[in-house]
């Protein structure tokens, strides 16, 4: 039978099982066979790729997802590699699908044309591709979370939102700021609140005639009496600096953890109680001030004032 449909449509067989049935059943020719075989290798094609992206999305999707979970992987950090595998098992069913279909000849042109794209985008989306490996090394390194409060060239605020590409930090003005991710990893960082607990440095000045024992033990006194200072480790105050009009007694306390609400809220309620201890302990807080020496030339300024009146 196959060496009479060879005869019959010379030369040429039924690709598939869809082409062989429309052949027995049409008794199809040379030019009506050849569309058999697209019919059959179309079909082929479709069935293919809709069983692997169902197996892909069913399968392998779940047991991804199940171990992103046992490695303990956040939320933020999980979004974009579930979108990743979905892509990838778009481009395996498109692949095993051309295979199955017999398009080999199709997939060696895609995979060249593949190449040169590759490169040409590569070129054009330099500073992309570095926002991405930098998106991976915050992924992995973890020097910042969703949440944290943190400080870069000269900007601060608390991170929104982490992707492959961008970073969102919200400033505590409430703008939105869109960093690049490879901005994050190519200078300093300052991540206040990545330890747990949090030491802030209060510097206090008093008068040159004024009690610095006096002034030391109020610091330490109404640091011990805040809930929201940590007793261990201990506030301590140091005489750091003789300045022109002031002593200035830098204390050092520690706050758990802390966020930028914490933060300000401690240090203002802080200062806020050391300066009325000060008020009613007679303690001074100096400003500066400065004394004007000199003769004023009231003849002069009456001369330049009459010229002015012609």
């Amino acid at each position: 039978m196959g060496l009479l449909l060879q005869a019959q449509t010379g030369g040429v067989d039924p690709r598939g099982p869809i082409a062989r049935f429309l052949t027995n059943a049409f008794d199809l020719g040379q030019d009506t066979l050849t569309y058999a075989n697209t019919v059959d290798s179309a079909v082929t094609f479709l069935v293919v790729f809709v069983a692997v992206y169902l197996a892909g999305r069913l399968l392998v999707l779940p047991v991804a997802g199940r171990l992103l979970d046992n490695r303990g992987l956040e939320a933020h950090a999980q979004k974009p590699l579930r979108k990743l595998l979905g892509v990838v098992i778009v481009f395996v069913a498109v692949g095993v699908a051309f295979a199955a279909a017999g398009f080999g000849n199709i997939l060696t042109a895609l995979a060249t044309i593949g190449a040169a794209a590759t490169l040409a985008i590569g070129f054009a989306m330099q500073d992309v591709i570095a926002n991405f490996v930098a998106g991976v090394f915050i992924f992995t390194d973890k020097p910042f979370r969703i949440g944290d409060w943190i400080e870069w060239e000269g900007n601060s605020g608390i991170v929104e939102d982490i992707s492959f590409r961008v970073t969102r930090v919200r400033t505590f003005d409430n703008e939105l700021l869109t960093v690049p991710n490879s901005h994050l990893t190519d200078g300093v960082i300052k991540n206040p609140v990545a330890k747990g607990k949090l030491r802030l440095q209060v510097p206090f000045g008093i008068g040159y005639g004024d009690d610095i024992e006096k002034a030391t033990t109020i610091i330490l006194e109404e640091a011990e009496t805040r809930d929201d200072i940590l007793a261990d480790p201990e506030p301590s105050v140091r005489l750091t600096e003789l300045g022109d009009s002031a002593v200035v007694l830098k204390s050092r306390i520690w706050i758990s953890q802390p966020s930028r609400s914490d933060f300000v809220k401690t240090r203002g309620e802080y200062v806020t109680a050391v300066k009325q201890r000060f008020d009613a302990e007679g303690i001074n807080i100096p400003f500066p001030n400065r004394t004007l020496t000199g003769s004023l030339d009231i003849e002069g300024l009456d001369r330049v004032m009459s010229r002015a009146d012609d």
